[in-house]
């Protein structure tokens, strides 16, 4: 168990922690939640260890416990592939495994089966091998691939330089690593942040199972329900702790801080009444032994405090939107490939002066990819792109936050984007920010996920555009925030784009909503309430999920499948039949070894250290074979 004992952290005056106490039990599940700049991911570098509370209080961890920490400024080495390096999570691995080596060969050399020393190393073997397994060291490969391909990699991309990918590919290596690592104690800061949604479902089955202890963070309410059963919340200094996943916690944290307020009103009326009596009392001098009496038991009633409630917003309005030419952006027979991928295929997208569109489908579909091509910072393949009369284009990226100069303060920060007469109003722009007062001389690298998305925002409003195209706004913002920031742009009179998969936000929002689908556009006249009845789906995530596999049913009629692709699903069929009977055998043989390692002499057999090997390695093939057997099904389940 990690307890959190009278932890107190200060920034100046103000108390971010002020004596807070909770415990984290083995199998705990919690979700850690709080407005932006709270104090979570800080809370979390205080358990992991990472940080100290500088207003006191400490940190106990169990002894030999282990503790890992995935955050938001993680960085992948270079020089590795993606498979090779994941496979550094294993490193405690292969030092067991030569451990196991060298026993195995000191065993087979001594001949003195009844000394202490004997039974010594014989103990050695067993915690040495039990360990070897506990850490998955039989089939760590396999279960690498297996990871890897959960959190989104496909087999191609195994053998790639790790430095070829985003920053956001990258934070899922390192997730990698440190979901085979399997610590006691596993701490997430927003791991959904640069997963799609296939990745994150894939992750919550992970955690299902998982034999540690689970603390995250995240703004993603479906992830917190699916994964949490608890939920402590950091606001105002203090923490409460709610046995419940988050939607539950949201119910009962407004029950609880209603049934407070009654009880708060009631003795202030109690209190108010008791007072006037005294003061009534007081006036007559045959009372006054009784009225002081009554203000004695008055001063030692114990008295209900209300909690602080941050109820603090972002105060935004977009300046007035330019008046731009009628047609404000035209995409005709654009198309987008990367070496020998096709991302998108001749597509066309008309926005006139006004429009409002939403951009939603699965992950990799080409989203960001098109609006990044809209803004002039990828080059089409083939195709062409006009810009309209007069359009002026503020675009926030996916990774706007993470692109800020984190050695800037903020003022510099917004100095550097803003046109000289917008100068004079950057402290109160920052301001309505909730960045107030000192707050404008912080280095951004201090400032949490939240505080650079808000600081990242804030600097959209220093110029007048007439078309917004935003990827992912709602990133690291807090649930209060996301609000202000609809609600803000609902008032705003330009033309807009958003790319999100949050249904709560785009509820509303724009009047035309495209998916991405199969490298083309498909189009539905309505927000996005209209497009998921007119797909009978019922959340975000069954669109992102119901992307169509290259099948045999297009447009919803059956297509034959041709000669060559009937040979295919032909060998995909044999392979299985083959791999299902090596499966077969190998768990014969394994179940035969370990019937003969039960006996209660098998340490004391001479040839105990090779059955041993054989059976690791039996097992690690038959890891193998269940991985290859999973990879030829979803072959064949593309093309049956």
């Amino acid at each position: 168990m990690i307890n959190i004992s009278n932890v107190s952290v200060y920034y100046g005056e103000r108390a971010l922690f002020d004596n807070v106490n909770f415990s984290i039990t083995p199998r705990d599940r919690i979700g850690l939640v709080g407005r932006n700049g709270a104090g979570k991911s800080t809370m979390m570098k205080i358990i992991a260890g990472q940080t100290l509370p500088n207003g006191g209080g400490s940190v106990a961890r169990p002894g030999g416990a282990s503790v890992g920490y995935l955050h938001q400024d993680m960085s992948t080495p270079k020089g590795k592939t993606v498979l090779n390096e994941t496979l550094t999570a294993f490193d405690e691995v292969k030092k067991l495994e030569q451990k196991l080596e060298d026993l195995h060969i000191e065993i087979t050399e001594r001949t003195d089966y009844e000394s202490d020393s004997y039974m010594d190393l014989i103990t050695q073997l067993t915690d040495a091998n039990d360990r070897f397994e506990l850490l998955g060291g039989a089939t760590a490969q396999a279960d690498t691939e297996k990871v890897l391909r959960g959190l989104g990699f496909k087999s191609s991309d195994m053998d790639r330089q790790t430095e070829e990918f985003s920053g956001g590919w990258q934070m899922r290596i390192e997730l990698a690593k440190m979901l085979l690592q399997r610590p006691d104690y596993l701490l997430l800061d927003e791991p959904t942040n640069h997963l799609d949604i296939e990745s994150i479902m894939w992750l919550e089955t992970f955690l299902e199972t998982y034999p540690g202890a689970v603390v995250v963070i995240s703004h993603d309410k479906q992830f917190l329900d699916n994964v949490t059963k608890r939920t402590i919340e950091i606001e105002m200094g203090n923490v409460y702790d709610y046995k419940a996943s988050y939607s539950k916690y949201v119910t009962m944290r407004a029950e609880r801080r209603e049934l407070l307020q009654n009880s708060f009103d009631n003795q202030q009326k109690l209190i108010a009444q008791r007072e006037r009596t005294i003061n009534r009392f007081m006036a007559k001098a045959t009372k006054t032994k009784m009225a002081q009496s009554m203000q004695k038991q008055l001063d030692k009633l114990e008295r209900i405090e209300l909690d602080e409630e941050d109820v603090a917003a972002m105060n935004i309005r977009f300046p007035t939107a330019p008046r731009s030419g009628q047609v404000v952006v035209e995409a005709k027979d654009v198309s987008k490939s990367y070496g020998v991928y096709d991302i998108l295929d001749q597509i066309d997208l008309k926005m006139d002066r006004g429009d409002r569109v939403s951009f939603v489908g699965q992950n990799g579909q080409g989203k960001t990819t098109l609006a990044k091509i809209l803004v002039g910072m990828e080059p089409n393949t083939g195709g062409e792109i006009q810009v309209g009369h007069n359009v002026q284009i503020g675009y926030y990226a996916q990774n706007q936050a993470e692109a800020l100069y984190p050695d800037m303060t903020l003022i510099e920060t917004m100095e550097m984007h803003a046109p000289p007469e917008m100068r004079p109003r950057i402290r109160s722009i920052l301001g309505a920010f909730m960045f107030s007062g000192e707050d404008a001389e912080k280095r951004v690298a201090v400032l949490s996920g939240g505080e650079r998305a808000r600081l990242a925002l804030a600097c959209l409003l220093l110029k007048p555009f007439n078309l917004l195209l935003l990827d992912e706004p709602t990133n690291h913002l807090d649930m209060i925030s996301k609000e202000v920031l609809k609600q803000a742009l609902m008032d705003y009179d330009g033309s807009l784009i958003v790319v999100s998969h949050d249904r709560d936000f785009l509820s509303g929002m724009t009047n035309r909503t495209i998916e991405f689908r199969d490298k083309k556009l498909h189009e539905y006249l309505g927000d996005i309430n209209y497009f998921l009845e007119r797909r009978s789906l019922d959340n975000m995530r069954d669109v992102e999920m119901s992307s169509p596999k290259a099948s045999n049913v297009q447009n919803g009629k059956p297509v034959v499948l041709n000669e060559a692709a009937l040979r295919d699903k032909k060998r995909l069929e044999n392979n299985i039949k083959s791999i299902e009977k090596r499966i077969g055998d190998l768990e014969t043989d394994i179940q035969s070894l370990e019937k003969e390692m039960s006996s209660t002499d098998f340490y004391e057999r001479k040839e105990s250290s090779k059955t041993l090997d054989k059976h690791a390695r039996l097992k690690k093939d038959l890891e193998m074979e269940m991985a290859k057997w999973e990879g030829v099904s979803m072959e064949l389940e593309i093309i049956a």
